[in-house]
């Protein structure tokens, strides 16, 4: 049906177009001044005009009048107008394409003369100036052009709405651009933007599917430890103490899992909520105050370097960040005590913000002295409960996940990488 409807549109189009061609082509060669102008012109318009002239001219003045009249028209109508004594003028014989328009007129003597006007009759008058055999010509050939230009359109079409039709049924992993074939096209354009949804539809369904089987994986053990415990102090009342204590640590594991996966829902979703302008530098100082708090008790040393600003600057010298600024504190937040949690007693952890020319980027980067990753992990450690060998033993695998979300929502990147002389470090960068 789609094909019928499209058929027919391009058919009418190439139909107008034609007739409007010929026209504007045939008006063209009309008005040229070598060219023989149109009878009805002639019989209509310019043929009475000259006919009134002369009959006016020559009943005033007589035929002197009447050739001082004639001296004044343009050659080529002069060239077309006659006059004859009425009683010696014979009946119009000349081509048979030829016809002329008569008066009859008495000049201030008496005398009869004939005024003749000739024009070139055309040969077979048409109502659209066209001989019907170009247009059957034209109608042919639009037919059969209209027809293989909506195969040509149609087909790729088909493909698409098929495409999309699978799509809808759930079927993610359907792509349209084999069946599109080699075309180098808008049509052939669209087809590789098709699969390029689709492919990230099956992205984010697998991650949410994978997302939900490792949220009722991580949420399945606290509950079975939490049945185990009520069944415990249900048996043994004398041990009921330690069953509440047990009880209460995978509560507040619960507690805790539950918060971090509200925060990266949040981080996920509100992305262009409470934007302001904010001191990405100063969010970053407060981050490693608190952490420098906590980093006591383990010996760890926490440094902080701004290279681009002195002792003598302040903070309105660099310029804002634009997003949400409690989300890029949670993500800077979240890889600074990762790098804590990581770091040997008495380690290290160096902090930089700076400020990148091209493009006018902030830079903030977390190295720590900790094992570092295992290879291969760089990418794979910022996806859900992502926790490999050097990440194991605390935390739920959340919080770079949050921290690679929350940097989204500011339109930056996060990355990692193993540090030569040892440990990891993690680089946020955020367009100013």
């Amino acid at each position: 049906m789609t094909r019928l409807r499209l058929f027919w549109k391009i058919l009418l189009g190439f139909l107008v177009t034609f007739l409007l061609m010929t026209q504007a082509v045939w008006l063209l060669f009309a008005l040229r001044d070598d060219r023989e102008l149109p009878a009805f012109l002639m019989t209509e318009q310019i043929g009475p005009a000259v006919l009134e002239a002369a009959t006016q001219a020559l009943s005033a003045g007589g035929r002197p009048r009447y050739e001082q009249m004639a001296r004044n028209l343009p050659w080529d109508q002069r060239q077309r107008l006659d006059l004859l004594e009425a009683r010696r003028a014979s009946p119009f014989s000349g081509d048979p394409e030829d016809a002329v328009l008569e008066r009859r007129v008495r000049d201030p003597s008496g005398t009869e003369w004939v005024l003749r006007f000739r024009y070139h009759r055309d040969r077979e008058p048409w109502r659209f100036n066209v001989p019907p055999e170009l247009l059957g010509i034209g109608f042919v050939a639009g037919l059969l052009f209209s027809a293989f230009l909506a195969w040509y359109l149609v087909r790729p079409i088909n493909h698409l709405r098929n495409g999309f039709q699978r799509l809808a049924r759930g079927e993610l992993t359907v792509r349209v651009s084999p069946e599109i074939g080699r075309r180098r096209d808008e049509v052939a354009d669209l087809a590789h933007e098709f699969d390029g949804m689709a492919r990230r539809l099956e992205h984010l369904v697998a991650s949410r599917d994978r997302l939900l089987h490792d949220v009722s994986h991580e949420l399945r053990s606290p509950l079975a430890r939490l049945q185990l415990a009520i069944a415990l102090a249900r048996q043994t009342p004398d041990r009921f103490e330690h069953s509440m204590d047990r009880m209460e640590r995978e509560v507040e594991r619960l507690d805790g899992m539950v918060g971090e996966l509200l925060m990266l829902a949040r981080a996920e979703n509100d992305r262009d909520s409470e934007e302001s302008y904010f001191d990405l530098v100063e969010v970053t100082a407060s981050v490693v105050a608190d952490a420098q708090y906590e980093a006591q008790p383990k010996g760890v040393k926490i440094d902080f370097t701004v290279p681009d600003r002195g002792p003598d600057r302040v903070s309105e010298d660099l310029p804002p960040v634009r997003g949400n600024a409690e989300l890029l504190r949670s993500a800077i937040d979240n890889v600074v005590r990762n790098a804590l949690r990581h770091s040997p007693r008495g380690g290290r952890i160096e902090v930089r913000a700076e400020l990148l020319s091209r493009p006018e980027t902030f830079r903030i980067s977390v190295s720590d002295e900790g094992p570092g990753v295992a290879d291969g992990m760089e990418t794979t450690m910022f996806e859900p409960f992502v926790r490999g060998a050097a990440v194991a033993g605390g935390g739920f695998g959340l919080g770079l996940t949050i921290a690679s979300r929350a940097v989204a929502t500011c339109r930056g990147s996060i990355a990692a990488a193993n540090r030569a002389e040892g440990g990891l470090r993690v680089t946020i960068e955020v367009p100013v």
